[in-house]
């Protein structure tokens, strides 16, 4: 019972800090606002968490942890190189929206570097494979994978960055949606015709790029017109 009682106060800690970190960023968090908004004492908080550098690495660990699901669901599928890096962004971009650890491990990560929990090291490998895959194809290479890689990184990375907070006029804006129409944008520029790979899905339908992320997989990038 004690142990049971001691894991549901881990996790409405680790809850409470992640949308404290999400909202205010490192500097901006405090250990008594957490503990506040967690409905616990400071010093229980303290028993789980010594210091906030400690409970942002655990936050930062959460935020990760569902980011690794989500790549390892997309590079077990059978796509294109490029159709995979494209659903792989917008998949990000509805987690950051659905997630306050993943927000949260996002922007600590650009606030205070830390190898052990990087939040970018997490996605851009598979990137950088899938597009260094295209570099050797005998069909239908990229001109540029490195140009392309680097676009993928600066939509995720700028679109996290410029999410607005939960509770401004803009959080109903469907960023997930909007990022597939740039790429739609980009596409015919970047790849060649002929090739038909990576479209998003056309803007006359909701595109939904992963399902709830405890139990489903990220939807294919069509080529539909």
């Amino acid at each position: 019972m004690k142990q049971e009682r001691a894991s549901r106060t881990r996790r409405a800690l680790l809850t409470a800090a992640a949308e404290e970190f999400d909202r205010r960023g490192y500097a901006g968090a405090s250990l008594v606002g957490i503990a506040r908004a967690a409905g616990i004492s400071l010093g229980a908080l303290t028993f789980h968490f010594s210091s906030k550098q400690e409970l942002s690495a655990a936050v930062r660990e959460q935020g990760c942890d569902a980011t690794r699901a989500l790549v390892a669901r997309t590079g077990a599928r059978p796509d294109p190189p490029v159709q995979s890096v494209v659903s792989l962004t917008l998949g990000l971009v509805e987690l950051l929206e659905k997630d306050a650890s993943v927000r949260a491990a996002a922007r600590l990560d650009r606030e205070t570097a830390d190898a052990r929990h990087s939040w970018r090291g997490v996605w851009t490998p598979l990137i950088h494979e899938r597009l260094r895959a295209t570099a050797d194809a005998e069909m239908c290479p990229v001109p540029d994978s490195t140009a392309v890689a680097a676009l993928a990184e600066l939509l995720v990375c700028g679109t996290e960055a410029t999410l607005p907070q939960r509770d401004s006029p803009d959080s109903e804006r469907d960023n997930s949606a909007l990022l597939a129409r740039v790429w739609r944008q980009i596409l015919p520029q970047a790849i060649p015709v002929e090739c038909g790979e990576g479209r998003p899905p056309p803007s006359d339908r909701p595109h939904t790029a992963l399902h709830p992320p405890s139990t489903g997989t990220p939807a294919p990038v069509t080529n539909e017109e």
